[in-house]
């Protein structure tokens, strides 16, 4: 596909992706893809490309779907083995092949997977706290007496005499 600078561009289902869809909410969303085969100056054979869309992941906050935006940038080069994959230029990430197949749902899914929020949440999620509200958790903490107080109060003594 290198030699031949092959384009491909589709959409791919997020239900064909177990791994992803296994840290998503529902297997539901559509990822664009799009990926440029080349062989770059130095004779290397490369993939770039890009994969975007949009996934629904749980809140952590209310524990209800969310609407996630994911985008993944790649720019690989071919290497046979790991001796080759520690020679490539630092631009480009190592993408080992030891088949002469190479599965790219798989490829995009690594990078859509890596691309996920670390926590997901709702921008204007209010949640009910096990707390109460903050202005009660305040008011509570006024009424409470200081510990320190005593200690305070002996320091005065202390420096009265």
């Amino acid at each position: 596909m290198a030699e031949r600078e092959a384009k491909i561009e589709g959409v791919a289902e997020v239900s064909a992706m177990p791994r992803l869809n296994s840290l998503l909410a529902n297997g539901d969303g559509k990822i664009h893809v799009s990926l440029s085969f080349a062989v770059d100056e130095q004779r290397l054979r490369t993939v770039s490309g890009s994969a975007s869309g949009t996934v629904t992941q749980t809140c952590q906050r209310c524990l209800e779907p969310v609407p996630v935006d994911v985008e993944a940038e790649v720019n690989l080069a071919v290497a046979l083995n790991e001796e080759q994959a520690k020679n490539l230029p630092r631009y480009y990430d190592p993408l080992i092949v030891e088949a002469e197949d190479i599965e790219l749902l798989s490829l995009i899914e690594d990078e859509l997977i890596l691309s996920l929020p670390l926590v997901a949440y709702h921008e204007d999620c209010e949640i009910q706290t096990s707390f109460g509200d903050a202005d009660e958790a305040a008011r509570t903490q006024e009424t409470k007496p200081n510990p320190f107080s005593v200690l305070a109060q002996l320091k005065e003594k202390a420096d009265k005499s």
